[in-house]
């Protein structure tokens, strides 16, 4: 079936790429595809519409609009603009096509429940329109359906898993896409909206003067982020990136959510460090497990689709969740009393991100201590994480929360007074974050409602003034959170741990 006339057979017709979560021009396949079929359009669509995902919250509001404008300015030095739109693509991209006289459509795929039957409907629409469709692996190096237990079926724990799918991640990360020489393609008809039209930057107030100065949004930043983690930071990983002082983790976790750059253009540097220093092997095997790790979660929300927003331990789903606003607020502004907690959320609210350590530590603090429901805080990180992504999110939380695939048991309740003298123990962090600490005495630092009266005078602490007290006592937080565990035990039949 030929495509129907659309008055533009006296010039080279072009392919339309669909850009989505994959905001770079370095080994992207869907443009590449596209690239070596002759000019090509681009387009972005802010998706909207209540069965096409999740609202983005606040942060990641902000680096896409930084994002796209370097994508844009990217693509502008090639000859090729990047058409922006808002509304439903499954009505967007077909008109598109046809208004450009578009002889095939590239996308990189996606793997949310929502996103799939979209594509699969726009898809279908455009082969019976005559175009040439083209679906593309970029978001992993390993589909969620490649990798299989010996039954068949989807690994549910972690380390088995990775053993099967790293044979694989290499063999794909050595085949990075090339991009060809790109060729644009002037269509001065077609609408496209004002990236200042979205409004996605905060305005009353402005939060954003945090995040400006802690990140560069877009395919430069990217790259210049990983360039430094190998050259700086991978030596000494293991042990350095559970240290949140110390700048010793890639802090590559927003640019690969936004696909500024690629996953295995990320797995093959540090393959090739690993490779050019042995040294690096043991950091780096641990670094290739956090990126399989990514791999795992996305295999999660791929075959179990209520992940993201449902306990995977169906025994859980009864949970004796509290629900307390007041506690929820103090968690969210850093005002818990206690100081390796606080610093985590002050960081999160300042920077748009948290130290990995911290992040375990906080929701540990608000699924347990607290007892909060661990969606009250996948929500929370949702609206202010720079690096928000539905599958790690969700299966972070739920890995603290005890209720996911392979998870930490719900019973190991970090005691945060212990974890920031581990993990902090010259209190660079929690000084940094919670300066009115900042003269307590490295004993007290992480206890300080512990510290004499004398001592907190002379290091200008006023507690429940200057700085709240704890919110929850530690060990009757700790006994509340196991009494409800044995409670949901004796009306369970199902996994708990």
């Amino acid at each position: 079936m030929q495509p129907a006339s659309t008055g533009h057979s006296s010039v080279a017709r072009p392919s339309l790429v669909w850009f989505r979560e994959d905001l770079r021009m370095d080994d992207h396949p869907a443009l590449s595809a596209a690239a070596h079929a002759g000019p090509v359009c681009a387009v972005y669509i802010l998706e909207t519409g209540g069965d096409l995902g999740r609202p983005l919250g606040g942060a990641l509001k902000w680096w896409l609009h930084h994002s796209l404008m370097r994508l844009k300015a990217d693509l502008a030095d090639h000859g090729i603009s990047l058409i922006l739109q808002q509304g439903d693509p499954r009505k967007l991209i077909p008109a598109l096509a046809k208004d450009l006289g578009a002889t095939s459509v590239h996308w990189n795929r996606r793997y949310y429940a929502w996103s799939r039957p979209v594509d699969a409907g726009i898809k279908a629409e455009l082969t019976g329109l005559g175009l040439e469709v083209g679906s593309h692996k970029a978001q992993v190096l390993t589909e969620p359906w490649e990798v299989k237990t010996g039954a068949g079926g989807a690994f549910k724990v972690f380390t088995p898993f990775f053993r099967a799918a790293q044979p694989m991640c290499d063999t794909w990360a050595e085949l990075a896409a090339s991009v060809p020489p790109l060729t644009g393609h002037n269509a001065p008809d077609i609408h496209s909206d004002s990236l200042e039209d979205w409004n996605l930057l905060p305005k009353s107030p402005d939060w954003s003067g945090g995040l400006a100065e802690t990140w560069q949004p877009g395919e430069a930043g990217a790259q210049k982020r990983l360039t430094h983690f190998i050259e700086n930071a991978l030596l000494g990983y293991g042990e350095g990136r559970n240290i949140p002082s110390k700048p010793a983790t890639s802090c590559l976790s927003p640019h690969l959510h936004f696909g500024e750059i690629s996953i295995r253009r990320v797995w093959n540097n540090a393959r090739a460090a690993m490779r050019a220093s042995p040294a690096l092997s043991h950091d780096g095997q641990i670094f290739l497990s956090e990126l399989g790790w990514r791999e795992f979660s996305i295999q999660l929300i791929y075959h179990y689709e209520d992940f993201p927003q449902e306990s995977w331990k169906e025994a859980f789903r009864s949970f004796p969740w509290k629900n307390d606003p007041s506690a929820q607020r103090a968690w969210q502004s850093g005002q818990t009393g206690y100081p390796i907690v606080d610093a985590g959320m002050r960081q999160l609210w300042k920077t748009g991100w948290m130290h990995n350590r911290v992040r375990m530590i906080v929701a540990s603090f608000l699924v347990k201590h607290l007892l909060e429901d661990w969606r009250v805080g996948e929500a929370w990180f949702w609206d202010t994480l720079v690096d928000a992504d539905v599958a790690n999110n969700a299966a972070g939380w739920q890995w603290v929360a005890g209720c996911g695939a392979d998870a930490s048991p719900y019973f190991r309740i970090f005691n945060p007074m212990s974890q920031g003298e581990k993990f902090d123990p010259e209190g660079h962090y929690v000084r940094a974050w919670v300066p009115e600490l900042a003269k307590l005495p490295n004993k007290y630092l992480h206890r300080p409602f512990e510290c004499p009266t004398e001592t907190l005078r002379l290091a200008g602490v006023h507690l429940g003034r200057t700085y709240p007290l704890p919110i929850v006592n530690h060990e009757k937080g700790r006994k509340r959170a196991l009494d409800a565990l044995a409670s949901l035990k004796q009306h369970s039949s199902g996994d708990l741990v």
